[in-house]
Protein backbone atom coordinates (compact mmCIF):
# COMPACT_ATOMS: atom_id res chain seq x y z
CA UNK A 1 0.00 0.00 0.00
CA UNK A 2 2.70 2.44 0.83
CA UNK A 3 4.87 1.78 -2.17
CA UNK A 4 2.29 2.25 -4.68
CA UNK A 5 -0.09 4.61 -3.05
CA UNK A 6 0.32 7.62 -5.19
CA UNK A 7 -1.39 5.48 -7.84
CA UNK A 8 -4.46 4.15 -5.49
CA UNK A 9 -4.81 7.51 -4.69
CA UNK A 10 -5.56 8.68 -7.93
CA UNK A 11 -9.26 9.35 -9.49
CA UNK A 12 -10.02 6.77 -11.37
CA UNK A 13 -6.93 4.17 -10.39
CA UNK A 14 -8.04 2.20 -7.12
CA UNK A 15 -6.52 -1.02 -5.46
CA UNK A 16 -9.02 -3.08 -8.16
CA UNK A 17 -6.79 -1.36 -10.99
CA UNK A 18 -3.28 -2.09 -8.41
CA UNK A 19 -4.61 -5.93 -8.25
CA UNK A 20 -4.94 -6.02 -12.04
CA UNK A 21 -1.19 -4.83 -12.18
CA UNK A 22 -0.04 -7.45 -9.89
CA UNK A 23 -1.92 -10.64 -11.74
CA UNK A 24 -0.39 -9.38 -15.14
CA UNK A 25 2.09 -10.85 -16.96
CA UNK A 26 4.11 -8.80 -19.25
CA UNK A 27 7.16 -9.54 -22.27
CA UNK A 28 9.35 -7.40 -23.23
CA UNK A 29 10.74 -7.90 -26.87
CA UNK A 30 14.33 -5.95 -26.61
CA UNK A 31 16.36 -4.77 -23.49
CA UNK A 32 17.73 -1.32 -25.41
CA UNK A 33 16.68 2.42 -25.48
CA UNK A 34 13.56 1.42 -25.07
CA UNK A 35 12.40 -1.83 -23.09
CA UNK A 36 15.21 -0.27 -20.10
CA UNK A 37 12.97 2.60 -19.57
CA UNK A 38 9.24 0.59 -20.09
CA UNK A 39 10.51 -2.06 -18.11
CA UNK A 40 11.91 -0.01 -14.69
CA UNK A 41 8.45 1.81 -15.21
CA UNK A 42 6.27 -1.14 -14.97
CA UNK A 43 8.45 -2.46 -12.30
CA UNK A 44 8.30 0.62 -10.39
CA UNK A 45 4.30 0.49 -10.94
CA UNK A 46 3.77 -2.95 -9.56
CA UNK A 47 3.45 -5.10 -12.66
CA UNK A 48 3.31 -8.73 -11.31
CA UNK A 49 5.26 -10.39 -13.64
CA UNK A 50 8.07 -9.22 -15.98
CA UNK A 51 9.71 -11.37 -18.61
CA UNK A 52 12.17 -9.62 -20.67
CA UNK A 53 14.24 -11.51 -23.91
CA UNK A 54 17.37 -10.10 -25.78
CA UNK A 55 20.64 -11.40 -27.12
CA UNK A 56 22.61 -8.70 -27.09
CA UNK A 57 25.25 -7.86 -24.69
CA UNK A 58 26.04 -4.45 -23.14
CA UNK A 59 28.33 -2.00 -25.27
CA UNK A 60 29.84 1.33 -24.33
CA UNK A 61 27.32 3.05 -27.01
CA UNK A 62 24.56 1.64 -25.37
CA UNK A 63 25.06 3.53 -22.04
CA UNK A 64 24.14 7.37 -23.55
CA UNK A 65 20.54 6.47 -23.94
CA UNK A 66 20.08 2.77 -22.13
CA UNK A 67 19.37 3.35 -18.58
CA UNK A 68 19.13 0.36 -17.53
CA UNK A 69 22.82 0.15 -17.32
CA UNK A 70 26.29 1.38 -16.06
CA UNK A 71 30.08 1.14 -17.09
CA UNK A 72 30.10 -1.94 -15.25
CA UNK A 73 27.52 -3.87 -17.36
CA UNK A 74 29.74 -3.41 -20.44
CA UNK A 75 30.38 -7.02 -21.40
CA UNK A 76 27.01 -8.49 -20.13
CA UNK A 77 23.83 -9.88 -21.21
CA UNK A 78 21.65 -6.48 -21.50
CA UNK A 79 18.31 -9.18 -20.16
CA UNK A 80 20.30 -10.83 -17.47
CA UNK A 81 21.58 -7.32 -15.94
CA UNK A 82 18.10 -5.50 -16.27
CA UNK A 83 16.38 -8.35 -14.43
CA UNK A 84 18.77 -7.86 -11.90
CA UNK A 85 18.11 -4.04 -11.55
CA UNK A 86 13.93 -4.23 -11.78
CA UNK A 87 14.75 -6.68 -8.90
CA UNK A 88 16.58 -4.40 -6.70
CA UNK A 89 13.80 -1.84 -7.66
CA UNK A 90 10.63 -3.77 -6.85
CA UNK A 91 11.47 -7.36 -4.75
CA UNK A 92 7.49 -7.43 -4.66
CA UNK A 93 7.52 -9.07 -8.49
CA UNK A 94 8.69 -11.59 -10.49
CA UNK A 95 11.19 -11.29 -13.21
CA UNK A 96 12.50 -13.53 -15.99
CA UNK A 97 14.94 -13.13 -18.31
CA UNK A 98 15.86 -15.12 -21.49
CA UNK A 99 19.53 -14.46 -23.44
CA UNK A 100 18.32 -15.34 -26.85
CA UNK A 101 16.73 -13.84 -29.82
CA UNK A 102 13.10 -13.98 -30.06
CA UNK A 103 12.59 -16.77 -32.64
CA UNK A 104 9.95 -19.15 -34.52
CA UNK A 105 10.66 -21.79 -31.81
CA UNK A 106 10.01 -20.15 -29.09
CA UNK A 107 8.12 -17.23 -29.47
CA UNK A 108 4.94 -19.23 -29.19
CA UNK A 109 5.99 -20.64 -25.40
CA UNK A 110 6.94 -16.78 -24.55
CA UNK A 111 4.05 -15.46 -26.08
CA UNK A 112 0.98 -17.65 -25.18
CA UNK A 113 1.21 -17.00 -21.45
CA UNK A 114 0.86 -12.97 -21.42
CA UNK A 115 -1.76 -10.85 -20.66
CA UNK A 116 0.75 -8.07 -22.72
CA UNK A 117 3.63 -7.58 -25.33
CA UNK A 118 5.43 -4.54 -25.47
CA UNK A 119 8.04 -4.55 -28.13
CA UNK A 120 11.11 -1.88 -28.57
CA UNK A 121 13.46 -4.16 -30.43
CA UNK A 122 14.95 -2.80 -33.32
CA UNK A 123 15.06 -5.02 -36.03
CA UNK A 124 11.70 -5.34 -38.71
CA UNK A 125 12.40 -9.22 -38.64
CA UNK A 126 11.40 -9.76 -34.80
CA UNK A 127 8.90 -7.25 -35.10
CA UNK A 128 6.66 -8.91 -37.89
CA UNK A 129 7.43 -12.07 -35.77
CA UNK A 130 5.61 -10.70 -32.90
CA UNK A 131 3.02 -9.12 -34.44
CA UNK A 132 2.32 -12.42 -36.26
CA UNK A 133 2.29 -14.36 -33.15
CA UNK A 134 -0.04 -11.72 -30.78
CA UNK A 135 -2.41 -11.92 -33.50
CA UNK A 136 -2.30 -15.75 -33.63
CA UNK A 137 -2.50 -16.07 -29.91
CA UNK A 138 -4.49 -12.89 -29.09
CA UNK A 139 -2.63 -11.48 -27.27
CA UNK A 140 -2.36 -7.68 -27.25
CA UNK A 141 0.76 -6.01 -27.83
CA UNK A 142 1.94 -2.74 -28.17
CA UNK A 143 5.04 -1.78 -30.64
CA UNK A 144 7.59 1.74 -30.41
CA UNK A 145 10.03 2.43 -32.41
CA UNK A 146 12.96 5.73 -31.93
CA UNK A 147 15.24 6.38 -34.17
CA UNK A 148 16.90 10.24 -34.74
CA UNK A 149 14.38 12.91 -33.25
CA UNK A 150 11.12 10.93 -33.75
CA UNK A 151 9.22 7.96 -32.32
CA UNK A 152 5.94 6.27 -33.03
CA UNK A 153 3.71 3.97 -30.80
CA UNK A 154 0.12 2.16 -31.15
CA UNK A 155 -1.48 -1.32 -30.50
CA UNK A 156 -2.72 -4.21 -31.63
CA UNK A 157 -5.40 -6.38 -30.07
CA UNK A 158 -8.35 -8.65 -30.23
CA UNK A 159 -9.63 -8.10 -34.66
CA UNK A 160 -7.59 -4.74 -34.37
CA UNK A 161 -5.82 -4.01 -37.85
CA UNK A 162 -2.15 -4.89 -37.18
CA UNK A 163 1.01 -4.22 -37.94
CA UNK A 164 1.93 -5.61 -40.95
CA UNK A 165 -1.67 -3.53 -42.11
CA UNK A 166 0.12 -0.70 -40.96
CA UNK A 167 3.97 -1.46 -42.27
CA UNK A 168 3.18 -3.76 -44.87
CA UNK A 169 6.34 -6.39 -45.06
CA UNK A 170 6.92 -6.04 -48.44
CA UNK A 171 7.47 -2.55 -48.48
CA UNK A 172 9.15 -2.42 -44.88
CA UNK A 173 12.10 -4.46 -44.56
CA UNK A 174 14.98 -2.26 -44.49
CA UNK A 175 17.02 -3.56 -41.68
CA UNK A 176 19.77 -0.45 -42.21
CA UNK A 177 17.24 1.83 -40.72
CA UNK A 178 18.35 1.72 -37.38
CA UNK A 179 20.03 3.91 -34.69
CA UNK A 180 23.10 1.80 -34.91
CA UNK A 181 23.32 3.38 -38.67
CA UNK A 182 21.24 6.88 -38.31
CA UNK A 183 21.63 7.57 -34.83
CA UNK A 184 19.39 8.73 -32.00
CA UNK A 185 19.53 11.11 -29.49
CA UNK A 186 19.61 9.80 -26.04
CA UNK A 187 15.96 11.59 -24.66
CA UNK A 188 14.23 9.87 -27.90
CA UNK A 189 14.12 6.12 -27.19
CA UNK A 190 13.07 6.99 -23.33
CA UNK A 191 10.37 9.37 -24.22
CA UNK A 192 8.31 6.42 -26.50
CA UNK A 193 9.39 4.46 -23.85
CA UNK A 194 7.58 6.63 -21.18
CA UNK A 195 4.82 6.76 -23.58
CA UNK A 196 4.75 3.09 -24.15
CA UNK A 197 4.87 2.20 -20.64
CA UNK A 198 1.74 4.78 -19.47
CA UNK A 199 -0.19 2.95 -22.29
CA UNK A 200 0.21 -0.58 -20.89
CA UNK A 201 -0.89 0.38 -17.52
CA UNK A 202 -3.86 1.65 -18.70
CA UNK A 203 -4.59 -1.58 -20.36
CA UNK A 204 -3.56 -3.32 -18.05
CA UNK A 205 -5.14 -1.54 -15.04
CA UNK A 206 -8.08 -0.21 -16.71
CA UNK A 207 -8.82 -1.44 -20.05
CA UNK A 208 -8.10 1.25 -22.00
CA UNK A 209 -6.88 1.03 -25.41
CA UNK A 210 -6.51 4.47 -26.90
CA UNK A 211 -4.06 3.79 -29.82
CA UNK A 212 -6.24 0.90 -31.48
CA UNK A 213 -6.31 1.76 -34.34
CA UNK A 214 -4.02 4.79 -33.86
CA UNK A 215 -0.39 5.60 -35.16
CA UNK A 216 1.34 7.85 -32.26
CA UNK A 217 3.73 9.92 -34.29
CA UNK A 218 6.23 12.24 -31.62
CA UNK A 219 9.04 14.69 -33.33
CA UNK A 220 11.13 15.23 -31.19
CA UNK A 221 12.42 18.71 -32.70
CA UNK A 222 9.55 20.30 -33.26
CA UNK A 223 7.87 18.89 -29.83
CA UNK A 224 4.84 18.11 -31.72
CA UNK A 225 2.74 14.72 -31.49
CA UNK A 226 0.14 13.52 -34.21
CA UNK A 227 -2.21 10.53 -34.60
CA UNK A 228 -3.29 9.09 -37.61
CA UNK A 229 -6.07 6.35 -37.81
CA UNK A 230 -5.26 3.43 -40.03
CA UNK A 231 -7.22 1.02 -40.51
CA UNK A 232 -6.85 -3.13 -41.85
CA UNK A 233 -5.42 -3.74 -45.04
CA UNK A 234 -7.53 -5.99 -47.30
CA UNK A 235 -3.88 -7.72 -48.14
CA UNK A 236 -2.37 -8.26 -44.77
CA UNK A 237 -1.76 -11.77 -44.71
CA UNK A 238 -1.79 -11.86 -41.34
CA UNK A 239 -5.20 -10.60 -40.41
CA UNK A 240 -6.25 -12.34 -43.20
CA UNK A 241 -4.76 -15.77 -41.89
CA UNK A 242 -6.34 -15.02 -38.56
CA UNK A 243 -9.91 -14.06 -39.70
CA UNK A 244 -9.55 -17.41 -41.45
CA UNK A 245 -8.71 -19.36 -38.22
CA UNK A 246 -11.34 -17.48 -36.34
CA UNK A 247 -14.18 -18.58 -38.97
CA UNK A 248 -13.12 -22.11 -38.64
Amino acid sequence: MQLYSRQILLDGWDIEAQEKLKLANVLIVGCGGIGCTTAELLARAGVGRITLIDADTIEISNLQRQIGFTQQDIGYYKSEVLAKRLKQINPYIEVEFFTEQLSSSNAVHLIAAQDLVLDGCDNFETRYLVNAQCKALNVALISASAIGFKGQLFMVAGDSACYECLFPKRQFSDESVSCTETGVLATTPNVIASLQAHHALLYLGLNQMPLLYTLLLWEGLTMRQRFLRFDHDSNCPICQATSSANAV
